[in-house]
């Protein structure tokens, strides 16, 4: 009888776990329908209104592809911002220009290699590396202010009026005065970060692109993620910006916009691109100056490569079984500061696009209509990529804002975390 029970109980335990698991399972998927549903109403809203062309997103959590999708077109319009008969639909497999993006994927990463391998010293000052910053108003400034943007530099200045090389980029750089007293504010610089491109091409030995190749893109397997694609005869899906550069055009004409130089003169230069951009880096400076290689901007990539930065990241460095980057590198990096970000990367939950997020969460967004933001507390990660550029200029004035789809969409994602 004892024994008849036994299996009776045993059978009733089981019978209720496995109704537990089933019903457990049940309601994770229904989380995961509810989410998709979110998202896709939220993107594909945005595209069948005409304000993007066009999307790809990637959310994982720990090992699980939560979603990957593509939405719209990856080139929809012609220079003159008239339809195409036959647009390109977006794929999964687009290349972006991932913008300032290129400032975490590559610089960042760079510069975390060199402190690991003991190359590079995140308090050295600039001056070690680069001549021009040895002078007295330039010789307080460390490798930290520029990854932390308090080194006073400029926040933008158009180089290419002035410079047709990288060499001369560099040179005119560490002749430009500061903007703003070394540490006492943040000040979000593309110039600060070509000069850590400068840097990183010293301690190496190698031109940015190949460093970066070499001991970051290849070793993560990251075979679609480069600098001036068009150059590398393979016929990839590249995902179109904008008509030309008119918003950049706009920052040297328009004194609304508080980009004023006395020595810049508008007329001076006028290589302006007259064609939609496709395969070449948007960002001017990048593009005209440092012949689309620089440590602000320029590398293209896709969704999947993101997310293998992203996940050798959320691992604390480790990548199929092997220590890409120590552990305690990378903490250093994602340690904020008083201005609440990390070294290069952002951290502060005000930003749109992680907004509200859990202490220790980071990302960053690229001028294109790029972003991604990672919550490694609840092992999360959203990357957004939106060819927002394609649309043109709204008025005249600016590109359309993304920032309320990327905080919706993360918004969804951590409701969904929950």
């Amino acid at each position: 009888m004892l024994k008849i029970k036994t299996i009776f109980f045993f059978i009733i335990f089981t019978g209720s776990a496995c109704v537990s698991n089933f019903a457990d399972a049940q309601m994770a998927g229904n989380a995961r329908t509810m989410l998709i549903h979110q998202i896709d109403s939220i993107i594909q809203s945005q595209v069948n209104d005409n304000k993007i062309p066009g999307a790809v997103i990637e959310v994982k959590k720990g090992d699980d592809m939560i979603y990957k999708q593509a939405y719209g077109y990856a080139q929809k319009l012609d220079y003159e911002l008239r339809p195409l008969a036959h647009p390109e639909q977006m794929t999964t497999e687009h290349l972006f220009d991932i913008a300032s993006l290129t400032k975490m994927v590559g610089t960042t990463t760079s510069m975390m290699l060199l402190v690991d391998r003991g190359l590079v010293h995140i308090d050295d000052p600039v001056g070690k590396y680069v001549k021009a910053f040895g002078t007295p108003d330039k010789a307080a400034i460390t490798i930290r202010n520029l990854l932390t943007h308090t080194a006073g530099i400029y926040e933008w200045y158009p180089m290419y009026y002035r410079a047709h090389n990288k060499q001369e980029t560099f040179k005119l750089i560490g002749e430009l005065p500061l903007a703003f007293p070394v540490g006492e504010g943040r000040h979000y610089s593309d110039l600060g970060f070509t000069v850590l491109g400068e840097i990183i091409e010293k301690v190496s030995g190698l031109p940015l692109d190949q460093f970066e190749e070499q001991n970051i893109f290849i070793p993560l397997g990251m075979r679609h993620t480069m600098f001036n694609p068009l150059k590398k005869n393979q016929h990839y899906k590249i995902a179109a910006t904008s008509p030309g550069n008119p918003y950049e055009k706009r920052m040297v004409y328009d004194p609304a916009l508080g980009f004023q130089f006395k020595e810049i003169k508008h007329d001076q230069w006028n290589g302006w691109r007259h064609y939609v951009v496709k395969g070449e880096v948007s960002d001017g400076n990048a593009w005209y100056a440092e012949k689309g290689v620089a440590g602000a901007a320029g590398l293209f990539s896709t969704i999947d490569d993101l997310q293998k930065l992203v996940d050798m990241l959320m691992n604390k460095g480790l990548v199929d079984g092997r220590q890409f980057i120590a552990e305690n590198t990378i903490s250093t990096f994602l340690t904020k500061d008083k201005f609440k970000n990390g070294l290069g990367w952002m951290m502060d939950p005000e930003n749109s696009f992680m907004k509200d997020a859990p202490e220790g969460s980071f990302g960053h967004t690229g001028f294109t209509g790029t972003s991604i933001a990672v919550v490694p507390s609840q092992k999360v990660s959203v990357i957004l990529l939106i060819n927002r550029e394609q649309m043109g200029l709204i008025d005249g004035k600016q590109y359309y804002n993304v920032n309320p789809i990327r905080a919706q969409v993360f918004k969804a994602v951590m409701k969904y975390g929950e």
